[in-house]
């Protein structure tokens, strides 16, 4: 599903790069302390939705020594953080930071600003693995010549599946209505489900893809949802606006078949008496095997996070999901090159490995060759009483691709 090969892009190094950048940094070198970085939001706007990354990113690493890991034997992992203040020209100074003062070995990133640090980290810190979460939606991410691990799928504007349509469809929807920010991501999301929907056999009702980010203004919304007759809903944006409608349309004795959120899973949602009230029976997607389903790797995880990560309930934030997955790939990766490898034997071997299924987290293992995929795996949960409650044939519902969209 994806792999890449390392490019020598020949740029001359400055002299601060020498013993990192330009360097070829070991991870044990017979062991001993690995410095790995992580490149995340501690501070600004987006702070509160990535508080939780770094306990998750050390509970993974606590999980690993503790259950005997492969190379945690002779190395111990230092996690060192750097904050990006919730700005791209923020992750840029941050990524600096970690490759020229601090020499990690490696940087793992889960931060919606990581396009601003992509370029930098792609020529200058070429030679230090980058292993992470994709969502930023950086170009560099769909590059199969660099050093950019993605630990989950890498957007792609346009790509559509079916299996948001088929879901929708089983659940017996006839209508699809939807609803998206006014902003190019939200958009193309809502863009790309509705015309999964169509090549379901649904038909469309009303749409906008014009609220405002945040918004609760949802009045119009919920009319023309009413009277587009749709029975299914496909919404295209955060929890907070989502529920709005939805307590819109419940007042106006409105029912629908389904109703599907592209976010929203996990305990933020849960530790919210009126959010669960006002979510009783949507839908939600998630990458990963909801920790409803309680698999050895759900359970691992949750475990981890009750245990190192002050987590009370196991499930998993949106965040702390992101942290253990690039933790668990570099992980991986050092297992798949040797313990003690450097960090152009690292880029080489992941690059090549097509094994890695998030210890049992992802339903099927992915490679690295390249970001193209020809299938999408979502797992469907819907809300019910005061949790998650995974849905009987979607968990997971894998759709293919949908051409000529």
């Amino acid at each position: 599903m994806r792999n890449r090969a390392l490019a020598g892009i020949g740029l001359v190094c400055s002299a601060a790069l020498v013993a990192s950048a330009c360097g070829n940094t070991d991870a044990g070198s017979g062991g001993g302390t690995v410095k790995v970085g992580l490149l995340t939001t501690l501070s600004g706007p987006a702070s509160a939705t990535f508080a939780a990354t770094p306990n998750a990113v050390r509970a993974r690493f606590e999980a690993y020594k503790a259950e005997g890991g492969k190379c945690a034997k002779n190395l111990d992992f230092k996690v060192v953080t750097a904050d990006d203040t919730s700005s791209p020209q923020g992750a840029l100074a941050a990524a600096q930071k970690l490759v020229q003062r601090d020499q990690v070995h490696s940087v793992l990133t889960v931060t919606a600003s990581f396009y601003g640090a992509s370029p930098w980290l792609t020529t200058q810190g070429r030679n230090v693995p980058v292993v992470g979460s994709a969502f930023d939606g950086a170009k560099e991410w769909k590059n199969p010549k660099n050093n950019l691990f993605p630990a989950g799928p890498v957007p792609d504007p346009d790509g559509v599946y079916t299996t948001a349509g088929k879901y929708l469809a089983d659940q017996g929807g006839k209508v699809v209505a939807g609803i998206a920010y006014n902003n190019a991501a939200s958009q193309q999301g809502l863009k790309n489900a509705l015309a999964s929907a169509k090549a379901a056999g649904l038909k469309t009702g009303y749409v906008n893809s014009t609220v405002p980010l945040g918004s609760t203004d949802v009045g119009a919304a919920v009319l023309g949802i009413i009277h587009s007759r749709a029975d299914v809903l496909q919404l295209s944006i955060n929890p907070d606006t989502s529920f709005a409608i939805l307590a819109g349309l419940r007042q106006a004795g409105y029912r629908l078949k389904a109703s599907v959120l592209a976010t929203g899973y996990g305990k933020d949602l849960l530790e919210s008496a009126p959010a669960v009230q006002a979510g009783q029976g949507a839908s939600f997607t998630t990458l990963i095997t909801p920790n409803e389903m309680k698999t050895t790797a759900t359970e691992r995880l949750s475990k981890a996070l009750k245990k190192y990560a002050d987590s009370k309930s196991g499930i998993p934030s949106f965040a702390e999901q992101q942290g253990w997955l690039s933790a668990d790939l570099y992980l991986h990766g050092l297992e798949a090159t040797g313990c003690d490898t450097s960090q152009s034997e690292f880029i080489s071997a992941l690059r090549k490995d097509t094994g890695w299924n998030a210890d049992g987290l992802y339903p099927k293992p992915v490679g690295f060759s390249t970001v193209a995929t020809d299938e999408q795996c979502l797992y469907y949960v819907k809300l019910a009483g005061k949790g998650f409650v995974p849905v009987k044939g979607a968990t997971p519902l894998c759709g293919k691709a949908i051409n000529g969209t």
